[in-house]
């Protein structure tokens, strides 16, 4: 089965609440961008970046790859988190859900763990 592209145009709305969650980050968030930004590992990462019809916390397009980091509020959407994630499935992207306190307790692991998914590649 070929991978679908996904939509180039993207909901004005969508953009800029993309722009309000890069201004106003959790502080976990910024601890795993201080870690992703500038190719840190390698690639390039963009965070709360719209992929239509939702903005995820961070994409590597280079590796097909989404990074959501997901806390408490998570727990009661995460049939909606299924289906998000089944979404950009069809269209070759991986998603990697990193646990609010993994984060927090225990971060050089969880950023191995990033590298090394970026390190597998696209899904074919």
């Amino acid at each position: 089965m070929s991978r679908l592209e996904l939509p180039l145009q993207v909901n004005p709305e969508l953009l800029q609440r993309a722009a309000e969650l890069r201004k106003h980050m959790t502080p976990k968030g910024q601890l795993v961008w201080q870690q992703l930004r500038g190719n840190r590992l390698g690639v390039h990462f963009r965070r709360q970046h719209p992929l239509a019809p939702y903005i995820v916390d961070f994409y590597c397009q280079q590796a097909h790859l989404v990074m959501e980091i997901d806390g408490s509020p998570h727990r009661p959407q995460q049939g909606y988190d299924r289906l998000r994630d089944a979404y950009l499935a069809r269209f070759g992207i991986r998603v990697l859900r990193l646990a609010n306190h993994s984060v927090r307790d225990d971060l050089p692991p969880v950023i191995y763990a990033v590298r090394d998914a970026c390190r597998t590649g696209p899904n074919p």
